[in-house]
């Protein structure tokens, strides 16, 4: 089950208490204070994990709480220190104050990790408040509250080029064609219902990785249908190729679906306006193809590819422009990735 977003509280583990003891022995009359520490509490760590590709695993328990640590005790003996929590997110997850709306951490790399809520620092012992005028104090302090916290879990995927599109364009077939995955393929509307990743063997040191998104609708930046859960995932993508058929399923205009989807990228993100795009018309074979790659050349002022899953026209025209795209933003200095917390 792909799972992309998910609530959860997360509380870490209170303190121990310190504790109040007198050295007893024999021949020492006057041992003096030997309470210890008590141990801290656990911490809860978010973690982004290589080969991770969901947060289903978190999806079915909301509450995430770490252990308390133990009070101290006599003879100076520490309390013992709570084990912290892990939890393993896949990359590209966004890590989310529910209460704010801010963003947390952005664990977009393997291995990178947050401590999502601290566990508290351990009490006293009274050992520690003894002085010249004070040889048997019993003050003693409580162990620190663990923070407790509401938090939002948000994966996007993370891609060098997406395929975007109307549903049923193509973009599937299109994946499969150019990678290795196997996504569902069928002649009706949404078979895609989450992203799809590839990767793209352009050479033995050449390769990217390539997203089927889900189809969008118009109103999908208003959440229409499941546009937000469709469009977080255009966010990561470097590259867009946007994916046109010529002949819809459901009658539409071509221009139109292409003109519709282009807003509502923009509106829900007006980076995603900027971003690079290719442009392609599928299923070339088909009737109207060459008239629509004529209309959206002229549209958009550059060249359209015209493609074909079934019989392999322009798929290595595809990729010859998906590299060039590539190598040009390796000279251009990075900017950051903008994205919505919507």
């Amino acid at each position: 089950m792909f799972v992309d977003r998910v609530h959860i509280e997360v509380a870490a583990g209170n303190g121990g208490r310190g504790s109040s003891s007198f050295r007893r022995e024999k021949y020492i009359p006057r041992g003096g204070p030997d309470g210890g520490d008590g141990g801290d509490g656990g911490s809860v760590i978010l973690r982004a994990q290589a080969g991770v590709d969901s947060l289903a695993a978190l999806a079915h328990r909301r509450q995430w709480r770490a252990e308390h640590g133990q009070s101290g005790g006599p003879c100076n003996c520490h309390g013992r220190s709570a084990a912290d929590i892990v939890l393993l997110v896949p990359p590209g997850t966004i890590v989310i104050d529910e209460s704010t709306g801010l963003a947390l951490k952005d664990l977009a790399v393997a291995s990178e990790s947050i401590i999502a809520v601290k566990g508290g620092a351990g009490g006293k012992g009274n050992v520690h408040f003894k002085t010249s005028t004070n040889r048997a104090p019993r003050e003693t302090t409580l162990g620190e509250k663990g923070e407790v916290r509401r938090l939002i879990l948000e994966l996007k995927v993370i891609a060098d080029v997406g395929l975007v599109g109307k549903p049923n364009a193509g973009k599937s077939t299109l994946l499969s064609r150019l990678s290795r995955a196997r996504p569902e393929i069928a002649d009706y509307a949404f078979t895609t219902k989450t992203p799809m990743l590839g990767i793209v063997s352009v050479s033995r040191d050449r390769s990217f990785v390539l997203a089927d998104l889900p189809g969008l609708i118009e109103g999908a930046h208003a959440g229409i249908g499941l546009g937000h859960e469709f469009l977080r995932h255009v966010e990561r993508a470097g590259i867009i190729v946007h994916v046109v058929e010529p002949l819809p399923v459901d009658g539409t205009d071509p221009l139109a679906n292409y003109r519709s989807i282009r807003d509502e990228l923009v509106l829900y993100n007006e980076q995603l306006g900027k971003r690079p795009e290719i442009l392609v018309v599928s299923k070339c074979e088909l009737p109207g193809a060459e008239e629509l790659l004529a209309t959206l050349a002229l549209e958009v002022g550059r060249e359209v590819i015209a493609v074909s899953a079934v019989t392999g026209q322009g798929l290595d025209k595809l990729l010859r422009a998906v590299l060039v795209e590539m190598d040009r933003q390796k000279d251009q200095p990075k900017k950051p990735v903008a994205y919505s917390l919507e």
